[in-house]
């Protein structure tokens, strides 16, 4: 599947959302030849077959996450993540299956156990972008709008849903770059991120519009108990009190771009589709029985 048409877009995959969600709505009774269900595998496969055929795919990277528990989001604040149960055993073993499927179909693949799928994915934009290139950032978590821009959007495939920096806003009261901001005032209960407590999504969404930056908030608390803001007195002295809190909120929503890079970087050759390891591919169709579903993927990976 080689492209000779110039890049415009680049595709970067979270992958853990597609592959719970296949999990979770799929019957468990799709299984390989030796029993074992394999529900996950096939509906992540066949959202990489829809994702590429949709979006006329033709540079496409994926990263998965390692751990909910090793993050160095754990080192700075225990908490994080902790009201998430951990994947069942099987779905552990499907998740290794997925990585190794789209690795075999030539769709570079990122790990790490210390960084999130996230992170990865922040990492490997820098270059693209100055290189001239678009992205698209395929996920359904609210973290990697911070990352949306003129040339970078987000797609919710599931819901086939695009966020612009236009949509970002409408829908959050925000930019994009306030992103972390407003998760550091109002929090996050899917990630166990503790926010500002008393301070929910409108309340800071209304405080970001008169500050561009939660630190400029913080430092100036006059102002904001000077705001036309409903309850604005009681929202400076919940700052004051929870200053801390709120940094370190904001820290966690925060993508380790410059951190992660060590852990992933691609060349736009390497995320170029085609070129899968068609030996790889074939032990791997045999390990899991698609059938019908086993020719698209062996054209998928030409």
């Amino acid at each position: 599947m080689r492209y000779s048409r110039a890049v415009s877009r680049i595709h970067l995959v979270d992958a853990s959302p597609y592959i719970f969600r296949a999990y979770f709505s799929l019957p468990d009774s799709i299984r390989d030849p030796g029993g074992r269900s394999v529900h996950a595998v096939y509906g992540f496969a066949t959202f990489l077959l829809k994702l590429v055929e949709d979006e006329a795919a033709t540079h496409l990277a994926a990263a998965f996450d390692e751990s909910l528990t090793s993050s160095f989001r754990n080192e700075i604040y225990p908490a994080y993540k902790s009201g998430r149960e951990l994947p069942p055993d099987d779905l552990k073993a499907q998740l290794d299956d997925c990585r190794r499927l789209a690795a075999a179909l030539g769709v570079p693949t990122f790990r790490s156990a210390r960084y999130e799928a996230e992170d990865l994915l922040a990492a490997l934009m820098p270059p693209l972008l100055e290189d001239g290139h678009d992205v698209v950032l395929v996920s359904s978590d609210k973290d990697l709008l911070q990352l949306v821009d003129a040339r970078v959007s987000m797609l919710d495939f599931a819901r086939d849903t695009r966020f612009t920096p236009a949509d970002v806003e409408e829908k959050f009261g925000v930019r994009p770059e306030q992103i972390t901001d407003y998760l550091g005032l109002a929090g996050d209960s899917v990630d166990d991120i503790p926010g500002v407590p008393g301070v929910g999504k409108k309340t800071a969404a209304a405080l970001l519009a008169a500050f561009d930056r939660l630190e400029d908030a913080l430092d100036d608390l006059d102002a904001v108990a000077a705001l036309e803001v409903r309850g604005a007195r009681s929202l400076a002295k919940k700052l004051a009190e929870h200053r801390e809190r709120a940094l370190l909120s904001k820290r966690l929503a925060t993508l380790a771009v410059e951190e992660a890079r060590a852990e992933a970087s691609a060349s736009l050759d390497d995320l170029a589709l085609g070129g899968g390891d068609s030996a790889a591919l074939e032990e791997r169709i045999e390990a899991l029985g698609f059938g019908r579903l086993a020719e698209r993927l062996r054209t998928f990976g030409a």
